[in-house]
């Protein structure tokens, strides 16, 4: 059994080399990280008591899975975080590496998917975005991030709702017309309802603390929080 759907792999290893061009493919994603960064440090922070410092986050074991190029694992790390980033293209790891290298950053870059990882109850935070529409296995990948959670661990889930308004904004919306995204980045079908994840999780003994909706202001061209689940969201849960 394995999470890794080869085919969504390909589509990122192919554009590995624009990870950190803020005008090319990964613009949106470029757009979209500081309200990601801005919501899983303020849960972060409450979940574990922390007060605001530079390195606050320097107790913490982070496991970053699906990390691409390393464009959340990087501010992490810069954070203080104890930062493992796990990718199934090989592509995308050497990218990663690279630009980490290059940063004088210090993360653990691994060319694995989470089930291959042998570190039972290791992490204090596991950052899931963007993921999990695109894994084979969901059941799987849910079952591996239990095992490698800590108890009382922090896992963060950020995906997209399966509505019609996400088929029209999230596919024909930024694929098609925008160009925002290379056509075929998403399956409208692969997309999950927050109903549907929170019971997958609750069966998993995964216990919701928050869900907040993601949405894109097209004036001020700026990513802000909302109580809107219908297209973006993303669930903070702990590990009971």
């Amino acid at each position: 059994m394995t999470t890794i759907n080869k085919e969504e792999i390909q589509k990122f290893s192919d554009l590995a080399e624009e990870w950190w061009d803020v005008k090319g493919k990964f613009k949106p994603l470029h757009m979209f990280n500081p309200i990601r960064i801005e919501y899983i440090t303020e849960k972060i922070k409450q979940h574990f008591n922390i007060v605001n410092s530079n390195n606050f986050l320097k107790s913490l074991n982070i496991l970053d899975i699906g990390c691409g190029g390393g464009l959340i694992s990087e501010p992490m790390a810069r954070l203080g975080g104890v930062v493992t980033g796990i990718d199934a293209s090989e592509k995308n790891i050497k990218v990663a590496k690279l630009h980490a290298k290059k940063n004088n950053l210090k993360i653990r870059y691994l060319n694995k998917s989470p089930e291959q990882l042998d570190e039972f109850e290791k992490f204090d935070v596991i950052l899931n975005l963007e993921i999990i529409e695109h894994v084979e296995d969901v059941n799987l990948y849910l079952d591996s991030c239990y095992n490698l959670l800590k108890k009382n661990g922090l896992m963060f889930t950020a995906t997209l709702n399966r509505t019609f308004t996400s088929y029209i904004k999230a596919i024909i919306g930024a694929e098609y017309i925008l160009r925002w995204l290379p056509i075929g980045t998403h399956e409208w079908s692969k997309f999950i309802k927050p109903e549907e994840l929170e019971k997958l999780l609750v069966a998993r003994k995964f216990k919701t603390i928050n869900t907040k909706g993601l949405e894109f202001n097209p004036i001020l061209r700026k990513w802000k929080k909302s109580d809107n689940l219908s297209v973006n969201y993303i669930f903070s849960s702990t590990k009971n």
